[in-house]
């Protein structure tokens, strides 16, 4: 009897030993990347001001981006983007995309491509 409560034991040890390891394996790294910006400019729904902030693509199967605080306890947009290919204008140091503003506002951003990427992250802006 105890023999076979052993390996019942291992079993089931066993199984949740490969569970646990499937499911951190199957986890995708997030990119994450710190930009600091010397002026204000806009999100869709949001302007930040001057200062640094955490972009993070959450997860790589539905392009979920999200913009925070440094701290990340402010969530300033976390929005579905649409997947864009880094322009042959844009260097490979250069990781953020402006659009033209009109006088007095800030300069929106309209893609965000993660460090070492080919692909980015445009913004869905509303109509205007």
């Amino acid at each position: 009897m105890l023999t076979r409560r052993t390996v019942l034991v291992a079993c089931g040890v066993a199984v949740i030993a490969l569970a646990t390891a499937a499911g951190s394996y199957a986890r995708t790294p997030s990119r994450l990347m710190l930009m600091s910006f010397s002026r204000p400019v806009s999100l869709p729904g949001v302007t930040l001001p001057a200062g640094s902030y955490v972009f993070e693509r959450v997860a790589d199967d539905i392009h979920l981006v999200r913009v925070s605080s440094v701290d990340k306890r402010i969530v300033y947009l976390t929005q579905f983007t649409q997947l864009v290919t880094r322009p042959s204008t844009l260097s490979s140091t250069q990781h953020i995309m402006l659009g033209e503003a009109g006088p007095g506002t800030a300069p929106p951003i309209r893609a965000w491509f993660p460090d070492g990427e080919r692909q980015g992250h445009q913004f869905v802006y509303g109509a205007r």
